[in-house]
């Protein structure tokens, strides 16, 4: 997964969603494979891979949550308007919910909180190297 942002990092915007929303759709977890691209000299280069990754599985989540038997439910029956109605329907479903949950129970700061350690890091390692 490569996007063309600014700074060149994977960032969750409409365009990787909807491929995750495809390859969803399409029942295709099980053939897809994702690698992602990162290259930006000008910002911290594992923050880059945090924000990257961090992008693409809340992608993931926001796709594999969302009800496509449903959809396909409603499509089969040629009712492209209950078929859109919901579509935007799902766009507000709660799933950050589920994600902050996910990524407490891994033990994984919650939102921005992934920054303190970061700094940590960047102060205790990268900052050493010549």
């Amino acid at each position: 997964v490569s996007t063309q942002s600014t700074w060149d990092v994977v960032i969750m915007n409409d365009d990787v969603t909807r491929l995750m929303l495809e390859i969803q759709r399409s029942k295709a977890w099980d053939r897809v494979t994702i690698a992602l691209d990162f290259f930006d000299a000008s910002i911290n280069r594992v923050g880059a891979y945090v924000i990257g990754t961090r992008a693409t599985r809340k992608a993931i989540l926001f796709a594999m949550l969302e009800p496509t038997d449903l959809l396909q439910e409603v499509e089969a029956k040629n009712n492209n308007t209950h078929r859109l109605a919901l579509m935007e329907e799902f766009k507000s479903l709660p799933w950050t919910s589920v994600w902050d949950m996910l990524c407490s129970k891994a033990n994984v700061p919650v939102g921005p909180k992934w920054l303190d350690e970061l700094d940590v890091y960047h102060q205790e390692v990268q900052s050493k190297r010549k």
